[in-house]
């Protein structure tokens, strides 16, 4: 496999696999009772709210639970999966599966930084994002999961490796 697919898929293969660890014990805090988690864990993500003004995961609306549902049980299952096939490396069987995650993320991230971006945070119960720096330095933790399945997406629909060349039978 030539050189420029191969770092992206070791980038591919460490976004999954650094996903699993960070959903199990941050982002599924979001649907957990309160006590569940370590005290440890839920400290985290105070720090996490409070440093990066992000009042989503401590006070989600339904849409945003959503989300982490689907991350939960649709995502979390993908990224060993997903991780092996990247690490491993042309593994053209993980293209459609890829299309189908890297798609579906994206657009549940297209909402996510349009509500960061222009929601009224003011009447939210935990402190949120008030000036555009704060927004912008919120939308910096959610930019890197839209930009890497979108070039997940670029990948599978656009290289040579994870095509999938049709033989014709000629009559």
């Amino acid at each position: 496999m030539a050189a420029g697919p191969r770092w992206r898929e070791r980038l591919f293969a460490l976004y999954f696999l650094s996903h699993i660890p960070v959903t199990l014990l941050i982002d599924l805090q979001a649907l957990l009772p309160a006590g569940l988690h370590p005290q440890g864990l839920t400290e985290l993500l105070q720090w996490y709210v409070t440093t990066f003004r992000d009042p989503l995961m401590l006070q989600p609306p339904e849409w945003f639970k959503a989300f982490i549902y689907c991350e939960a049980f649709l995502q979390l299952p993908f990224f060993p999966i997903a991780g092996y096939a990247f690490l491993k490396g042309g593994c053209r069987w993980i293209r459609t599966p890829a299309i189908i995650y890297s798609t579906h993320v994206a657009t549940t991230l297209f909402a996510i930084l349009a509500h960061v971006l222009f929601h009224d945070f003011s009447k939210s119960e935990h402190l949120g994002p008030q000036t555009l720096r704060e927004r912008l330095i919120l939308l910096s933790v959610y930019v890197p999961y839209l930009v890497i399945p979108l070039l997940i997406l670029f990948t599978m629909l656009h290289s040579p490796h994870y095509s999938h060349a049709e033989k014709r039978k000629r009559k």
